[in-house]
């Protein structure tokens, strides 16, 4: 069994990199492998916190769920569309952000 301060830790670890790696995206950072890279941060980071999802009422992780598959199908839907592509990136990355932050856990355990 898991301790709640190692549980914490990772999912510290998981949102703040996702955040970083969603921040990297919106501003169009690095060649497009490093961007993929960064996608692929947030889809684990959003499976790492599916097992803390409860946390603070666990509408956050489908906030940040949501996120990630927007930010994923944005870079999807780039290639032929660069617009609606580029909206769906940026409300995902957005997303991605914003839950992050909802549900990181700020108090020690």
């Amino acid at each position: 069994m898991r301790s709640s301060s190692t549980s914490n830790g990772a999912l510290r670890l998981a949102l703040g990199a996702a955040s970083l790696a969603a921040l990297a995206v919106l501003v169009n950072l690095g060649s497009a492998g490093f961007r993929v890279a960064c996608l692929a941060v947030i889809v684990a980071a959003a499976a790492v916190a599916a097992r803390e999802r409860q946390l603070g009422g666990g509408a956050w992780w489908w906030l940040f769920a949501a996120g990630a598959v927007a930010s994923v199908l944005g870079a999807i839907v780039a290639q032929p569309a660069v617009t609606l592509g580029g909206w769906l990136a940026l409300m995902g990355g957005l997303l991605v952000i914003v839950a992050a932050a909802v549900g990181y856990p700020w108090e020690q355990s």
